[in-house]
């Protein structure tokens, strides 16, 4: 039986559920992936406010509850070149981290992310051996990440198995700061973050 490694890219999960119309059951992702061998760890990486506020302390510990390892760090807060005053968190290196250092626990590891980021380590881990999967949706899905793993999967195929019934996804009201303008939790991927 495979070893399974799962790294999940929260801020990217979380914007394919908005494109997609509902939102992922995090236990559920766990539980379709553990039953494509044994789970060896699964992984999630998000940004979290600071000071933590009490619904995202809820979310941390909710999926720490459920197995995961979750890995955290401070939004912080930017301006972009139009004077947008956005918040956002990069945990590129943390994910990179684990992957590399973990790989002697797994024989496959699965990215739920479309991260072209992420190309260069799964070419890496292929050449050492190991199976990669990626999982996310087609448009937020890099070609050069999608063309190095192994196998793709379109998590919008696995709505039955993995969704949250009856879940709502934020508003957009709830996506913004006092000043009235967009900011963003898990930032939205541009043309050079695919």
């Amino acid at each position: 039986m495979e070893r399974i490694a799962l790294f999940i890219d929260g801020a990217n999960v979380y914007a394919a559920a908005k494109r997609l119309g509902w939102n992922f059951d995090h236990r559920k992702i766990l539980e379709h992936f553990a039953t494509q061998g044994r789970l060896y760890n699964a992984f999630y990486y998000t940004a979290v406010p600071y000071p933590i506020d009490d619904k995202q302390k809820r979310f941390t510990d909710a999926l720490t509850y459920m197995g995961y390892t979750v890995r955290t760090r401070p939004l912080r807060e930017a301006t972009d070149e139009s004077g947008q005053t956005y918040r956002r968190a990069n945990l590129d290196i943390e994910l990179v981290t684990d992957l590399l250092t973990t790989e002697g626990q797994y024989d496959v590891a699965v990215l739920l992310t479309g991260d072209g980021d992420f190309e260069r380590p799964v070419e890496v881990l292929r050449a050492r051996g190991k199976r990669v999967v990626v999982a996310s949706i087609p448009e937020m899905t890099s070609y050069e990440l999608r063309n190095a793993a192994d196998t793709y999967v379109d998590l919008g195929s696995l709505r039955d198995q993995v969704e949250r019934p009856g879940y709502r996804l934020p508003s957009e009201q709830r996506d913004r700061v006092d000043t009235g303008r967009p900011y963003y939790v898990n930032a939205p991927m541009d043309q050079d973050d695919r």
